[in-house]
């Protein structure tokens, strides 16, 4: 039986529910299209069975933000998800902000270590920096989904550097999410 894993490229193309802008770049369109490679690279193995909150770059969830985060979670959960992934880019005030992080509901937990892994491999792949596995009780995703949930920030949009790795090589960022998952399945 396949490994079901969902991913939610965190953020709708337009309001309601758009996500952060920096150097020039949008949110939304930046982990649609790590969301599209990392299910490419997850559907060529026979291990895992993939599905997309947005399959295509256009595609619109929900007509609010609460709505948006509700159909994503309803979604996973109907499905059958065993793990959820949703993918997102941080913003910080300071520019000079920079790496990957990943937040959990809980810490120790299965996500937490699902979390450890994919921050790994994804830090060896793109160089940046690994700040860690938090624990977030108030995040939509991570509290209402049925299996372990993982919302990972790929790297700062409001980081110049960080910026310009996640839009020009995208591939980094999916191939060192598909490679932390496979660690951690022991694949």
């Amino acid at each position: 039986m396949a490994i079901k894993i969902y991913i939610d490229q965190g953020h709708n193309p337009k309001n309601p529910n758009a996500g952060a802008e920096g150097n020039g770049l949008r949110e939304q369109d930046i982990v649609y299209e790590i969301g599209i490679r990392l299910a490419a690279l997850l559907r060529e193995n026979p291990e895992f069975d993939v599905r997309l909150s947005r399959p295509t770059a256009d595609t619109l969830i929900g007509n609010s933000n609460s709505e948006s985060l509700r159909l994503r979670v309803n979604d996973a959960n109907s499905w059958g998800a065993d793990y959820f992934l949703s993918l997102h880019t941080n913003a910080a005030v300071q520019a000079s902000a920079t790496g990957s992080e990943a937040f959990v509901f809980s810490k120790p937990s299965v996500a937490a270590s699902f979390a450890e892994d994919i921050l790994a491999s994804m830090s060896a792949y793109t160089g940046l920096n690994n700040r860690g596995v938090f624990a977030r009780t108030g995040l939509y995703v991570l509290r209402r989904t049925a299996m372990p949930a993982v919302l990972l920030e790929l790297g700062f949009i409001t980081n110049a550097r960080d910026a310009a790795l996640m839009s020009g090589q995208p591939d980094l960022f999916a191939r060192g999410i598909y490679e932390g998952i496979l660690d951690y399945f022991g694949l």
